[in-house]
Formats: C-alpha cells, sequence, structure tokens
C-alpha cells in the first residue's frame, strides 16, 4: 500500500489524527484560557449593556414610527402602551429623498463636513506649529508647555460658556472691537458669524490635544537624522518636509482619525454655545438630539435613524482612511 507523504511537513498523511470539530476546539481553548475570559467578562459585559444593546435598540427604531405620543408611556397610575408601527426603511427614504431633505439633512451634511474639514485642519496646523516651537530649547518653555495646555484640562462646558459670554453682544469681544473702531459681528444671531464662532471656539479647545501628541512624536525622531540631513545641506525647509514629516506619520494618521472622528461627533460646543437659537449652524449629532429631544412631538425614530446614519459615514470613512495610509505605506516601503 502507498502512503502519502506531506512535502510541507514530511509526515504521513495517513498519520495524522482527524481535525476536532469547532465546538471541541472552543470547549478546549476555554479550558486553557478560562481565567482570561473571567478576566474579559465584566468588560464584555458592561460593554454590551452601554453600547451593543443601545445601538442594536436604536437601529429597531428606525424601522419603526416611534414618537413621544405612541411610545409606551405611564402617566400616574395610567400605563399606556406602545401604538408604534413598523415602516421598514421608511425614515432613512424621507431623510435621504424626502421633500425636506436638503433642509433636513443634506444642508446640515454639508455643513457638517466643512465643519470638519476645517477644524481638523486648524488643529493640526496649530498643533504642529505650536510643537515645533516647544520642541526647541528656550527659557520658561516648561511654563509655555502648561500654559497652552490649560484649553484641554479645563472642563469644556466651562470653557464654552466663557467663549459665549465674551461673544455676547456686550461681552469682551465685542467691547474690544469696538473700542479699536472695528465693526462688531453678530456672533450668536448671524448664520456666518455663528458657524465661525463655532469653528473658533472648537478650535480653541482642540488644539492642545494635537499640540501634545505632535510634540511626542517629534521627540521620538531621532536627532541624528536632523545632523546627517544638516550636513548634507538641506535647508529648514528640507528637514522639515524629508525628515520631519516622515518622523510624525504615523502619529499624524492616528490624531487625524481621532480629530475627525471627535469633530464631526462635537456635540457639547455646538450645543452649548448656541442651545436651540442656531438651526444653520447645527452639525448631523446635534440636529439629531433636535430632533429627539428638543422638539414636540420627540421623534425618537428619526433621530435614531440620523445617529445610524453618523456611524455608517464615519464607518466608510475610516475604512477609505486607513486603505490610504495602506496604500501609501506600501509605495513608500518600494
Amino acid at each position: 500500500m502507498t502512503v502519502a507523504i506531506d512535502r510541507a511537513t514530511g509526515e504521513r498523511r495517513g498519520d495524522r489524527a482527524p481535525r476536532p470539530g469547532l465546538g471541541r476546539r472552543l470547549k478546549q481553548s476555554y479550558h486553557k484560557h478560562w481565567y482570561a475570559y473571567a478576566m474579559i467578562a465584566p468588560v464584555a459585559i458592561v460593554l454590551g449593556a452601554l453600547v451593543v444593546y443601545p445601538l442594536v435598540y436604536g437601529f429597531y427604531l428606525t424601522l419603526t414610527d416611534a414618537n413621544s405620543l405612541n411610545t409606551a408611556r405611564t402617566i400616574g397610575v395610567n400605563h399606556i402602551d406602545a401604538t408604534y408601527q413598523f415602516v421598514g426603511l421608511d425614515n432613512y427614504k424621507d431623510i435621504l429623498f424626502g421633500e425636506t431633505a436638503y433642509d433636513r439633512f443634506w444642508s446640515h451634511f454639508l455643513w457638517t463636513i466643512a465643519w470638519t474639514v476645517l477644524c481638523v485642519g486648524l488643529h493640526y496646523t496649530l498643533g504642529l506649529g505650536l510643537a515645533l516651537l516647544l520642541n526647541q530649547k528656550f527659557r520658561g518653555r516648561t511654563f509655555y508647555r502648561m500654559i497652552l495646555v490649560l484649553p484641554w484640562a479645563v472642563p469644556t462646558f466651562v470653557t464654552v460658556f466663557g467663549w459665549r459670554f465674551m461673544l455676547a453682544d456686550g461681552g469682551a469681544i465685542n467691547a474690544a472691537l469696538d473700542w479699536l473702531g472695528l465693526p462688531t459681528p453678530a456672533w450668536l444671531e448671524d448664520t456666518f458669524w455663528q458657524r465661525f464662532a463655532a469653528i473658533m471656539v472648537n478650535t480653541w479647545c482642540g488644539v492642545p490635544f494635537m499640540m501634545l501628541s505632535l510634540l511626542g512624536g517629534l521627540q521620538a525622531i531621532d536627532t541624528s537624522l536632523y545632523e546627517a540631513a544638516e550636513m548634507d545641506g538641506a535647508t529648514a525647509w528640507q528637514r522639515f518636509r524629508y525628515v520631519t514629516l516622515p518622523g510624525l506619520r504615523s502619529v499624524s494618521s492616528t490624531v487625524v482619525l481621532l480629530g475627525v472622528i471627535w469633530t464631526f461627533n462635537q456635540f457639547a460646543i455646538i450645543f452649548l454655545l448656541f442651545g436651540k437659537t442656531a438651526p444653520d449652524a447645527q452639525i448631523l449629532v446635534t440636529w439629531a438630539y433636535f430632533l429627539g429631544f428638543g422638539q414636540q412631538p420627540r421623534d425618537f425614530a428619526q433621530s435614531a435613524a440620523y445617529g445610524i446614519l453618523l456611524l455608517a459615514i464615519l464607518i466608510v470613512f475610516t475604512s477609505f482612511y486607513r486603505r490610504w495610509l495602506n496604500r501609501n505605506d506600501q509605495q513608500l516601503a518600494i
């Protein structure tokens, strides 16, 4: 009888034991690593309760016409059962293609994209500039680092309320502009200046994070690379372009991705700065909140549909962003 020999391992195929089934492999893995499962179980339970269940239930609501008038509620001793119905994808069709789709979704979507690009661009540019300055050796560097980190250390609601008082008609900013003989914009009333103020406040809050992250990346770059480039006659711009930027590539890709996600979903600054008074300055996440909690009747289904669309947009962006980074990394490796 001829026995087949596996060329890769040199073993006789007839001598191999049959591979155990999936259930048996899972059982063996559990008995071998039971302590690891025990350690991650509390985290898995908490994540399931705080993330997975609300996400699944929110998606279910998007397939209904649920609002504050037809959901289950208790008034005194009387309990009213839910009467909302399953409507399928009608909420998504109404949001994306309905008669008021532009006013309710697309106008806010375009503003959200512009808001995200401008804010993240300013965060990165200003953060990189400050990081380059603070990476130099000069007297009082630690003090300046501490001062520049304060906007990030102060709670967001304190920072935003402070800016709101300064941007009011009789606030410090308009008083200073009036003293200088300059126009005093309606920061909290006019749509253009509302958007300008929102970007300004968010930039103030977001630059310190970028600065600290990029400063850490700068300090991780080998100084011998700068010395070699300088000996080869490279100018300051060439050292920045061919040494600093490539050295910051891994840090930059991460902080830009985080910045896009955080800014795209930046609820606190818009909500605390304007509340319900700036409908054209609302980004998608604050508009979704307004639909679900800022009007009567509260439209839970539409609000949940906005949340799912936000999640889908960020997933698509993250996927393309990571592919673009991987493709560039492969080109650089070649």
